[in-house]
């Protein structure tokens, strides 16, 4: 077990910023992230709307942000937190790997993973066509056709936003009726560039090097809707299973904090798509990390160093 100041769990926009301004206070501070420093940066082919950059890969700009925080001297490791256990004034942090950390303040930005559809050519074609995201990825869609897969108020309102680009938007639901709020379903019927397909499952998307078309199954008979992009809206999770203990959360699972983003546990804080919050985005996800740093920093200094030989 190793004493800390500080524990970032997660290697998103939000634990990266976080870590760069740990490292500028000098807290001696250890960031851990399960696949790679970047988070969904990495499933990110374009970057449009981050200020500094016309245009940029998601992972050159997870490598950049990665290694300005190297450069600062912050230590990245490559492991999985599977438990946050308060313990007095300290939190014990326990790793996948049997290896355990004992720290004044811990940071989660683990953020979460989109449903998946789980259909032949989702994987191989995101990035490609198949999104999560329409504020991230609508505009690359100019003039083109596109499916929403989904049925609550996400999958309606981006449908809707999509419209500002493409020519054509289908949303797909799988029951025969739409789940989302009376009046965003009414807002979706009346745009003309909106087409609404119920009781229908997407099977398959094909594409050689983008999406082309998808494979749908409705009142039994199989049917080929060529479009050039899908967006699946049909739920988020956030990694909140690696919290042993209660933390406060809204209905949907997401964390609920104040407004330095500590949680309902004092000296536990979270920044990025784990909280709940209006929207997802990398600035977002940024502003979260620079607050939750600065919070935290304030907290280590009123906490009292002491020795871990003996602690409970």
């Amino acid at each position: 077990m190793e004493e800390l100041d500080l524990v970032i769990v997660g290697g998103g926009p939000a634990g990266l910023t976080a870590g760069l301004y740990a490292s500028r206070a000098k807290l001696n501070a250890v960031l851990i992230e399960k696949k790679g420093p970047g988070g969904q940066l990495l499933n990110t082919e374009r970057v449009e709307d981050y200020p500094g950059f016309a245009s940029i890969s998601g992972a050159e700009l997870a490598q950049r942000m990665e290694q300005q925080v190297r450069g600062m001297g912050l230590r990245i490791e490559m492991d999985e937190v599977v438990c946050i256990r308060p313990r007095h004034d300290r939190k014990l942090v326990e790793m996948e790997s049997g290896r355990q950390y004992l720290a004044r303040a811990v940071i989660v930005t683990a953020g979460g993973e989109p449903r998946k559809l789980g259909v032949p050519g989702e994987e191989e074609l995101v990035g490609r066509g198949v999104s999560y995201c329409a504020i991230c990825d609508g505009a690359f869609f100019q003039d083109q056709v596109v499916a929403v897969v989904g049925g609550g108020d996400a999958a309606v309102e981006e449908a809707v936003f999509l419209t500002r680009f493409a020519s054509r938007v289908y949303l797909l639901h799988r029951r025969a009726e739409l789940r989302a709020a009376r009046s965003l379903v009414e807002r979706a019927r009346h745009n003309p560039k909106v087409e609404i397909i119920r009781s229908c499952l997407v099977t398959a998307i094909h594409g050689v090097d983008r999406v082309e078309w998808v494979d749908l199954v409705r009142e039994g008979r199989s049917e080929r809707l060529e479009v050039n992009g899908i967006f699946i809206f049909i739920g988020f999770v956030p990694n909140v299973q690696l919290f042993c203990g209660h933390v406060e959360h809204d209905r949907y699972g997401y964390v609920l904090t104040n407004q330095n983003m500590e949680t309902s546990v004092p000296g536990i804080f979270a920044a990025g798509d784990i909280r709940s919050q209006l929207t997802r985005q990398i600035t977002t996800a940024v502003g979260d990390g620079t607050t939750a740093a600065i919070a935290a920093q304030h907290l280590i200094e009123r906490i009292p160093e002491k020795v871990m030989e003996g602690y409970p």
